[in-house]
């Protein structure tokens, strides 16, 4: 059976992105060690519905890992104390009976609360719209050796593309920069032959709209530590000497 923990919850409550928060004191008793973070909020929710107190809002949708949609910050943690795990796949039995959590959003300019937990991540989807698309002739199927990619190339954009866009990066940094999510977005891409047609236009868009929207890096780390994906700061060097070769290249293109 099951060990059962009893813990103190304090949980940011706001009604919308200009209102006054405040934390809720919930005591979360009788919770399943082998509950998910988010299974352990469902049973505080529904105690909360029958004692007729509005629900936490807070987000989520795969609950697998992969979507990215449920990242808070637990305990001033962002995704919690397990390292390379989103909120989703942390369990109970991390914490001890007698916790008290403290469970926030992110806490970023950049990512306003839309209510409660959940928060508008869309200055992300801002940055991957300025990278534009890449060119893939349509046609008959290419042959699967035509565009020979080393191993080494593809691994390291599967690196990249492994990013699941949560924010967590953002909301640990205390600059509040975009720099290892925009990277990776950028690298995946980047360093693949298909990617090449618009590299140069593409790395000085999204860079510059990732300035626009979030702070500058100074080499913290909290990006990576906090990343449940486990990003490497590499791309960060990766992207910075392609923004400095995508400002001659592109003026060079714009002469001719």
């Amino acid at each position: 059976m099951s060990k059962m923990l009893n813990l103190k919850l304090k949980i940011w409550r706001q009604s919308g992105p200009y209102a006054q928060g405040a934390f809720l004191d919930v005591d979360a008793n009788d919770i399943p060690e082998d509950a998910s973070f988010l299974e352990m909020l469902d049973i505080v929710n529904e105690r909360l519905i029958a004692d007729d107190v509005e629900p936490i809002t807070f987000g989520h949708d795969c609950r697998e890992g992969i979507c990215g949609t449920c990242g808070v910050m637990i305990n001033g943690q962002a995704h919690g104390p397990e390292k390379a795990t989103t909120t989703c796949q942390l369990h109970m039995r991390k914490f001890n009976d007698g916790d008290e959590i403290v469970v926030e959003p992110w806490k970023a300019t950049s990512f306003p609360v839309l209510k409660d937990l959940m928060v508008d991540r869309r200055a992300f989807d801002r940055i991957v719209e300025a990278g534009g698309y890449i060119s893939a002739p349509t046609g008959t199927a290419p042959d699967a050796n035509e565009i020979p990619i080393p191993k080494e190339v593809a691994d390291s954009s599967m690196d990249a593309a492994a990013c699941i866009g949560c924010g967590a990066c953002v909301a640990a940094c205390p600059n509040s920069a975009a720099q290892l999510f925009t990277s990776a977005k950028l690298h995946h891409l980047n360093v693949m032959p298909q990617g090449q047609p618009e590299r140069w236009k593409r790395t000085e868009a999204m860079v510059e709209t990732m300035e626009d929207f979030f702070g500058s890096c100074t080499n913290h780390g909290e990006c990576h530590e906090a990343c449940p994906k486990e990003i490497p700061l590499d791309f960060i060097a990766f992207m910075n000497r392609d923004y400095v070769r995508s400002k001659v290249k592109n003026r060079s293109l714009a002469s001719q």
